[in-house]
């Protein structure tokens, strides 16, 4: 007995020792492991200054690089070795944007305001190959402090003499210069992190003008995560990613790249303009995503214990009005607004802050736009305003334009009750540049037959459930739809809407002037891919030839030969409204839909069958074959169990006699 309850102390104090040991060295794991902070932002989108938002029907500011900045010194006061990092799209979306190529704002604000790494969006390559060289080398040129520029799988390919062209050429020059490279190792607080860039394949798809071409994503960083590991001894692998997460699973997003290279321990997401209050855990990947426009500054705090990085804090910072500005970057900012004054507006004869009109209510937020599917007022208004400003442009010349078409994916911001300034309206449509190497893109002018016309209305209908900026407004058209039809047959009735508000039918067979943005129109010519080829549309010349240089049809001012920037038209239309106290007035007609597009839900079988088109009518004889084989089918197995019933009954009956 004594023994035992020697044996049984033996185990207790042995348990005992195991259990203070092991909270010994837990306690000394987490007090002398070493921690390590990360500020981040991705999406800026140029917003130097800060945003309109709405906010319970008020108006509020949000965003502005001095308030940011204000952030970063606040965070940086508490952890002095925090690193600052961005995911991509840093620029395009507001007038700085305009002096990307010659004075490259956004990379060298960036390095004052101490960002450690960026890496790039797809909006970098808006302004193409040689529009993102020449802002390389502006910024280079500026001998200004700049962030290190990360990027993994960018790919320059070569034409069929095994030559880059002469923009590809320069721009891979300008990436040496720049020292451009696919990762970079940084040691703070004796930690070697290494940070490497990667594009996604959504963003890379929407850099269609690029010219460069990007691989892989996931096999892109299995590799630079087995360098950053087995070569670099990386203690922390962070991937600035402008790939995004996707509600829907319908592209792969961060959460896909976390499960197939789980080596990365930390991705910022960029490109989808995701906000997460939470972080994103998968397996032992942390995924941050701080929306966009500067609107907060994400923060990620990591402690490294025995078992290896921990998350000790996770938040989003708002860049509100309770920041004060940071006089220094403020100061910067202000230069960058002269220079855009000089460079583009004196080009318009516009001032930056010059109210075109003034609004007593408000539109939409671009965001809330993107998010439904139906009529909208801004959308009105846009499309209206391509009609105009054509009108405008073409004087005694203009020929009558039948429709106008805007995307909601070229709807970068919105307009809010009260002044609408020159800057307001370039923010709305904020996209590209044109062939004259002026930013902004042109409207163009096309001719779609009728049936092309109604197929634009389709496409509206039901493509944009399957991709949201595929979502259109369209001016000059009226059309119905029921979203519980079958797909690509959900347009049941479509018609022009003249200026007299008269209906006309729309003829399959005639030419109908369609202006659009250049993007938009280019984009219009591909809707076959997204519609596994059952839609097409083809834009054509006025004598039906199809176009392939969409440049060559720019619409140009009459007595200039100036582009008409989309923008621009926008800016004129507002000018043009009645005016009170010598101010243009936004119509009350803008404050409600008219019928442009209207929704029926209806489940009925005649609403649901009615008016089938060509690609319905395919999929009902299909339909009707399958039952009728599937009917043949199960009356001759019928039949045949019928036909060999009788000889079954007739051995039975022998059996039967038998038995007797």
């Amino acid at each position: 007995m004594v023994k035992r309850y020697k044996t049984l102390a033996v185990f207790l104090m042995a348990g005992l020792i195991f259990v203070l040991s092991a909270g010994y060295s837990t306690v000394f794991a987490q007090g002398d492991g070493k921690s390590i902070t990360i500020l981040f932002t991705h999406d800026l989108h140029d917003h130097l200054l800060p945003v309109k938002d709405l906010q319970n029907g008020s108006v509020i500011s949000s965003g502005g690089f001095a308030r940011l900045q204000s952030a970063i010194l606040e965070e940086k006061r508490r952890n002095p070795d925090a690193l600052l990092l961005d995911a991509g799209d840093f620029s395009m979306g507001t007038p700085f944007q305009t002096i990307f190529q010659s004075d490259a704002p956004e990379l060298r604000i960036m390095g004052a305001m101490g960002y450690d790494a960026v890496t790039f969006g797809n909006h970098e390559y808006d302004y193409r190959a040689m529009g993102l060289s020449e802002s390389l080398a502006a910024a280079l040129k500026s001998g200004d402090h700049l962030p290190q520029v990360v990027q993994s799988n960018v790919v320059f390919p070569v034409d069929g003499s095994g030559e880059l062209t002469p923009s590809l050429a320069a721009l891979k020059k300008a990436y040496e210069d720049l020292g451009v490279k696919e990762y970079t190792v940084i040691e703070r607080n004796g930690i070697r992190v290494g940070i490497f860039g990667l594009m996604g394949e959504d963003a890379a798809y929407k850099a269609p003008m690029s010219e460069v071409e990007f691989g892989s994503p996931v096999e892109s960083a299995r590799r630079i995560v087995d360098v950053l590991k087995n070569k670099e001894r990386a203690d922390l692998i962070i991937c600035l990613s402008h790939t995004g997460t996707w509600e829907d699973g319908e592209e792969p997003g961060d959460d896909v790249l976390a499960k197939e290279v789980p080596g990365i321990d930390i991705i910022i997401s960029g490109h989808t303009h995701t906000e997460y209050s939470e972080p994103l855990v998968i397996g032992g990947t942390i995924i941050g995503s701080a929306g966009d426009s500067c609107r907060c500054l994400g923060v990620i705090e990591l402690l490294q214990d025995a078992g290896g990085w921990r998350l000790k804090d996770y938040r989003l910072r708002r860049i509100d009005e309770q920041l004060p500005d940071d006089e220094r970057i403020l100061g910067l900012i202000n230069g960058y607004k002269e220079l855009v004054q000089q460079k583009y507006f004196d080009r318009f004869g516009l001032e930056f802050d010059q109210v075109l009109a003034v609004s007593a209510f408000n539109f939409r937020p671009q965001g809330e736009i993107s998010d439904t599917h139906g009529e909208d007022t801004l959308g009105n208004l846009i499309s209206d305003a391509y009609i105009y400003a054509v009108k405008q442009a073409e004087g005694k010349g203009y020929i009558p334009v039948d429709a106008a078409i805007v995307p909601v994916g070229t709807i970068r911001g919105s307009f809010y009750k009260g002044e609408i300034t020159a800057a307001d309206a370039f923010n709305v449509s904020s996209l590209g540049i044109g062939a004259d190497g002026i930013p902004g893109y042109p409207l163009i002018s096309v001719y779609l037959t009728g049936k092309e016309l109604k197929t634009a209305c389709e496409v509206d209908a039901s493509v944009s459930p399957l991709m949201k900026d595929a979502q259109l407004f369209i001016s000059g058209v009226s059309y119905t739809f029921n979203p519980n039809r079958l797909i690509f047959n959900k347009v049941t009735d479509a018609y022009l809407m003249r200026p007299d508000w008269s209906r006309e039918e729309i003829d399959d067979e005639k030419l109908y002037r369609v202006v659009a943005g250049l993007y938009s129109a280019q984009m219009l010519s591909i809707v076959g891919d997204k519609s596994f080829g059952l839609l097409s549309i083809v834009p054509k010349t006025v004598e039906g030839v199809p176009v392939t240089d969409f440049e060559q049809h720019i619409i140009k001012e009459a007595a200039s030969g100036e582009e008409v920037k989309e923008w621009l038209a926008i800016a004129r239309y507002l000018q043009s409204f009645d005016r009170v106290n010598d101010i243009p007035q936004i119509p009350s007609y803008y404050n409600s839909t008219h019928g442009r597009k209207v929704i029926d839900s209806s489940r009925t079988i005649a609403a649901l069958v009615k008016s089938p088109n060509g690609i319905a009518l395919a999929v009902y004889a299909i339909a009707i074959i399958v039952v009728v084989l599937i009917a043949v089918t199960i009356i001759w197995i019928a039949l045949r169990k019928k036909k060999a019933k009788p000889g079954m009954d007739e051995r039975a009956g022998t059996a039967g006699q038998r038995r007797i």
